[in-house]
């Protein structure tokens, strides 16, 4: 909701670069997309590191009481 108002806002101190924000969006958010894909890979390798690097201590640490 910010972002709408932040827009208008725009639009209505400098209603053509608003324009070209409005236009220019769709494709700056489709060019992100293979930097998201990325991102979320890497979250995940890095996560299935630091969980196989933490396995030894988890075992040695035994069972938790709850």
């Amino acid at each position: 909701m910010a972002g709408f108002f932040l827009w208008c806002i725009l639009l209505i101190l400098c209603w053509p670069l608003a324009l070209l924000a409005l236009i220019a969006y769709p494709f700056i958010w489709l060019l992100s997309i293979p930097f998201r894909i990325v991102g979320i890979t890497l979250t995940g390798v890095f996560a299935l590191l630091s969980a196989i690097l933490m396995l030894p201590a988890r075992v040695l640490r035994g069972p938790r009481a709850i």
